[in-house]
């Protein structure tokens, strides 16, 4: 405070001495270069000025000095990897985190009645992260490939057999790149005594095939099962109804989904997406073509007399038509009330021929004919109520009655639509347990996709829930804490940076 005050008081006397010497210090300015349009005034106002600058830096070096410090960017979340151990009773376990392919065979066949140029399933598989992994040592299956079929298989622990306890299948999925046409479904195969997973393609015996589908603007989720028909001993696939949930999200999102299965003892079945259900029914009533077939079909054989009388009206045969129906009177007539309007040009044509048109020099009235001038409207018409020979406006013929029909009334000989009796169905079968499917030795994805880069993670199959969600909240639970914790990371940055744009 007090070098404020010396500060003003040198200043003032700095002011008393320039009044004194005007003169004397013009030259010096002028010497100095500064020209004949400084004043001593003006060098006075500018020596003022730069003070008060100076003094105003000080009292802000002073605030900037007991300011606050600017805050720091806050750190993302962080969700450290651990792979998955499984727990409890379960048939496969695959976290990938091995880094490798061990344990699944990849198809070295080639897929019947297709162009050879496409027929081998010669996709590539690979072993990595995802390319935007948020868990730094999560490994999964990777579909590498586009436009090309491939095939992966492994074997159970031990076949699973439908016996008294559940089947859950589930596994993550990660459309990375998105999803234009292809499956990223699981075929569970079928324990046969021929099976050869090197020759795995799309024919190979499945008991379930689970998972998503898309294709266009067709978003599906597949359950499908093959059903033995005890009486011929054929397979046949029923589907699953379609889920009522919009599945739209689970393809575009590039997030990483859960996808389970659970296929009960007592026939019914549920389907969860990120342990939500989205669908779900009985075996027995929820299933197309249904398990179980009518009891009674039509009989083929059966035909409709031909003396059948299907038709529920017919005309009246006793009604006759009227002496008075005309049935020559015209629907229209012209109007006997109507008058000519005044001003009408009766020797006017409504068009003439074109006055500007000029004949082309190439015709040739030997050849094209005598030449005439294209019609346009005749512009006296234009004012005028109308132009040529005048005539009488038509009107509805009051009198008009069209031809005569006879009314239509009840067929009193009407037997109803005629349909084939019913007979036994000969195929009849009732299954009330068709839970107790095929047994199944192995797991394998036989896909075509449009897109690479399908990343798929933790499979696993088991017959217990718990089991089954603890692996989920292990395996994807951590994917989803630290997808949340990267989107939290993000928002906290934005509003650091906003924070710091209104701090300055």
């Amino acid at each position: 405070m007090d070098q404020k005050v010396g500060l003003f008081i040198l200043l003032a006397a700095g002011l008393l001495c320039l009044s004194l010497t005007p003169v004397s210090r013009a030259e010096d300015l002028v010497e100095d270069g500064l020209g004949d349009d400084v004043d001593v005034e003006d060098e006075l106002d500018l020596g003022l000025a730069g003070a008060e600058e100076e003094d105003l830096e000080d009292l802000e070096g002073d605030a900037q000095d007991e300011a606050p410090p600017a805050p720091k960017t806050p750190p993302t979340p962080k969700v450290t990897y651990k792979a998955p151990e499984p727990m409890g009773e379960h048939f496969i376990a695959e976290s990938f985190d091995r880094g490798t392919l061990d344990g699944w065979v990849i198809s070295n066949a080639k897929k019947e009645d297709t162009d050879e140029d496409i027929a081998k399933y010669d996709g590539k598989w690979a072993v990595e992260e995802m390319k935007d992994s948020k868990l730094p040592g999560d490994k999964g299956l990777v579909l590498k490939s586009r436009a090309k079929h491939h095939a992966i298989s492994a074997q159970l622990l031990r076949p699973f057999t439908f016996d008294t306890k559940p089947l859950i299948v589930q596994y993550e999925v990660n459309f990375q790149l998105g999803i234009d046409c292809g499956g990223a479904y699981v075929k569970l195969l079928s324990q046969t005594p021929d099976i050869d997973l090197d020759q795995f393609v799309d024919k190979t015996p499945y008991t379930i095939m689970f998972g998503p589908d898309k294709c266009g603007e067709d978003y599906k989720l597949h359950f499908i099962f093959r059903h033995k028909n005890p009486k011929t001993g054929e397979y046949e696939e029923k589907h699953a109804k379609k889920p009522d949930a919009d599945l739209r999200t689970y393809y575009t999102d590039k997030k990483t989904h859960l996808y389970t299965l659970v296929v009960n003892p007592d026939n019914t079945f549920e389907v969860l997406v990120d342990q939500t259900v989205v669908n779900s029914g009985s075996l027995l009533t929820d299933m197309t073509p249904p398990v179980n077939p009518t009891a009674e079909i039509e009989d083929p054989d059966d035909q409709k007399p031909e003396d059948w009388d299907e038709r529920p009206k017919i005309q009246d045969p006793a009604a006759s038509k009227p002496e008075d129906w005309d049935e020559d009177a015209p629907a229209q007539i012209p109007d006997e009330d109507a008058v000519k309007p005044d001003g009408w040009l009766d020797d006017e044509p409504e068009y003439i021929g074109d006055p500007d048109a000029v004949k082309p020099e190439d015709w040739d009235e030997d050849m094209d004919g005598e030449w005439e001038a294209p019609q346009v409207p005749n512009p006296a018409c234009e004012t005028a109520p109308g132009c040529g020979a005048w005539k009488r406006p038509m009107i509805d013929n009051p009198n008009y009655k069209g031809k005569w029909k006879s009314p239509m009334i009840d067929n009193p000989n009407y037997q109803g639509v005629w349909k084939p009796r019913k007979i036994p169905n000969p195929a009849f079968f009732e299954d009330l347990q068709p839970f107790k499917m095929t047994p199944f030795s192995a797991l394998g994805l036989e896909l075509w996709s449009m897109t690479s880069d399908i990343f798929f993670d933790n499979f696993f199959i088991t017959d217990d829930r718990n089991t089954a969600e603890r692996w989920a909240n292990d395996g994807w639970g951590l994917k989803k804490a630290a997808e949340g914790a990267a989107e939290v990371g993000a928002g906290s940055k934005k509003q650091y940076k906003k924070t710091v744009r209104v701090g300055k």
